[in-house]
């Protein structure tokens, strides 16, 4: 009867832990990036009862149970949009990582800002890592274009800092192509077309092309002189002129082509006509058309930095650019239930998770291996549906234990007035 008092006692201890589990889990059913617990149970030492022929039986008596573990939950969330372009989700396995009083955290929930050093950060002030590009001057301009930045290793993640101001410098064209058609040589009109090109200086200015048939024409084909033009905006100054020739074929294919290069402002921009009929070309019976591009733009100021789904962070700028300015960093775990609860929604490495890892690739590069969702937060991955059902299961549990010391007791009570 002794046992009964234990085993009672100790069932209803393990089904109030099991109880304050689930009550943890319901509570932060609403909380951005909650991982939620389960319960184990094990029975305590265990004595077998055997049979009067000295044979043990496949029955034992119990000395209750006690809690085992409280491992974590490894379930997704569910996913709600924001109307932030900082707030992220991972879809898929891993981890972001934080800076959490000078050690590493992990964590699910991607609700991050910048603080007022543009340094990216939890709701908490904590820094995200990863890896900075390096092409962000101390006067905050930004000295190459990025098309991606590799991530580092795992202990060269740092936080991430970005400048609210940042400048794209300018980068003088080199290269302007024409192509379009300016006709047949019995029009006798001056056709003309234009692209702006930039200077050393940052300044766009208008190269213009005017095509005139000369006179006489060849015997085959067709000629006409070019007048190239490089002037400012306002045509107030002029910078350049220079002319060639063209020539064309029976059909009207471009065949040979004298103007080469034309001076910018300091700047020697190569003039592209194209060949054959890849470029201008000169046709009767078509429609006149034009259509020229040029390398090179202007300098352009910092419009915001956004997010993709391979944790880049892109700089925008006014002048069309963009640029990698820094890779988030997703950690990854042998064992993501070996991890360390630090809260709910945040957690250590430990020797039973293994130490954090990054993923690669076919080509040995680091990869963060997960797809993150800009514009959405994972919610907690508790299901209130279960979390009621346990709670009902682990009070009905709790009741039966009580009910075993109430029974043991009025047994005790018996056996002692039956001695008296």
């Amino acid at each position: 009867m002794m046992q009964a008092y234990y085993t009672g006692i100790s069932g209803m201890q393990s089904s109030s832990y099991g109880i304050d589990v689930v009550s943890d889990n319901l509570a932060n059913e609403n909380t951005t990036g909650f991982r939620g617990s389960n319960y184990e149970f094990s029975s305590l030492f265990e004595d077998a009862l055997s049979a009067t022929d000295g044979s043990v039986t496949s029955d034992s008596t119990g000395m209750g149970s006690r809690l085992q573990a409280t491992p974590m939950m490894e379930a997704s969330g569910t996913y709600t949009n924001t109307d932030r372009n900082t707030d992220l989700a991972i879809i898929g396995d891993g981890w972001f990582g934080v800076e959490n009083n000078g050690s590493v955290a992990y964590t699910r929930d991607g609700a991050f800002g910048f603080d007022s050093n543009s340094n990216l950060v939890t709701n908490e002030g904590e820094y995200v890592l990863g890896t900075m590009g390096g092409n962000i001057s101390d006067d905050n301009i930004l000295t190459e274009q990025l098309d991606s930045v590799a991530l580092g290793n795992v202990e060269q993640q740092d936080k991430l800092s970005f400048p609210n101001t940042l400048y794209y410098p300018s980068q003088a064209t080199t290269v302007a192509e024409f192509s379009g058609n300016i006709g047949s040589v019995g029009d006798g009109e001056v056709q003309s077309m234009s692209t702006g090109v930039v200077d050393a200086e940052g300044t766009t200015n208008e190269l213009r092309l005017e095509f005139q048939a000369v006179d006489p024409q060849p015997d085959s084909g067709s000629q006409w002189s070019v007048t190239a033009t490089t002037k400012s905006r306002d045509g107030e100054t002029i910078y350049a002129t220079e002319t060639g020739l063209v020539s064309f074929d029976e059909q009207g294919a471009l065949i040979s082509n004298t103007l080469m290069t034309i001076d910018n402002n300091g700047s020697t921009v190569s003039i592209d006509l194209g060949s054959n009929f890849d470029g201008i070309v000169s046709l009767d019976n078509a429609g006149i058309t034009s259509s020229s591009t040029a390398d090179g733009f202007a300098g352009g100021d910092l419009i915001g930095y956004d997010i993709n789904q391979d944790g880049e962070v892109i700089a925008s700028f006014d002048n069309g650019q963009q640029s990698s300015v820094g890779q988030i960093a997703v950690y990854h775990f042998q064992n993501d239930q070996g991890l360390d609860r630090l809260s709910g929604t945040q957690f250590s490495a430990s020797s039973n998770s293994g130490k954090a890892m990054f993923y690669q690739d076919a080509e040995g590069n680091n990869v963060i291996g997960a797809t993150l969702s800009t514009n959405q937060l994972e919610g907690s991955n508790v299901d209130i549906t279960y979390g009621l059902t346990d709670l009902i299961i682990l009070q009905r549990s709790y009741d039966a234990n009580s009910k075993s010391i109430t029974t043991a007791d009025e047994m005790l009570q018996k056996a002692l007035d039956m001695g008296a």
